[in-house]
């Protein structure tokens, strides 16, 4: 191995460290088996379960963030769980009101590249999402989803989806 590669692996090794310890340093909550592997944001209002891989994710507002274990994201998501006061505002477009809705993503959901949760979601345990969608309304169990706005248009085999979490093959 060249003193490149060698210098490139540590540099890859020591900016994963720093991630993580960032996260572990913000969030309320931190599991077993925590992987960061790209610049993530989380809030004190994050609660985080085990063997949870973040790639580059951001959390930003008031409202509480439970993530389930087994968590995969893609680069460049983003979960917001505040929303403006548009409808009984003083003023318009919105007014200074903010209002924090909870986000709860189950075990063993992945979710892709550039994917965007808005505040009041829950996605449920086994679904996956689409790269770049963004969802506005809550996934079921084992939901396959994707688009603007996301929508299930597939299920896991879910007899499959249960073996495997019965033998604890988790990623």
């Amino acid at each position: 191995m060249s003193i490149i590669t060698t210098f490139y692996k540590y540099y890859q090794n020591f900016k994963k460290k720093k991630y993580s310890n960032k996260v572990k340093k913000v969030a309320n909550v931190v599991g077993n088996d925590l992987k960061v592997n790209g610049p993530s944001y989380v809030t004190p209002n994050t609660e985080l379960g085990n063997n949870v891989n973040f790639n580059g994710i951001k959390i930003q507002g008031h409202g509480k963030v439970i993530i389930g274990d087994n968590f995969h994201s893609g680069i460049e998501c983003m979960l917001i769980t505040d929303i403006h006061n548009y409808d009984n505002g003083k003023s318009i477009p919105y007014d200074e009101t903010v209002i924090s809705k909870d986000i709860i993503i189950k075990d063993n959901v992945w979710i892709g590249n550039k994917v965007t949760i808005l505040a009041g979601v829950t996605i449920g345990e086994g679904a996956i999402i689409q790269a770049g969608s963004v969802v506005v309304k809550n996934i079921p169990k084992y939901g396959i989803a994707g688009g603007h706005p996301a929508k299930v248009f597939k299920y896991r085999d879910k007899e499959h989806y249960e073996q495997l979490k019965k033998e604890k093959r988790f990623h």
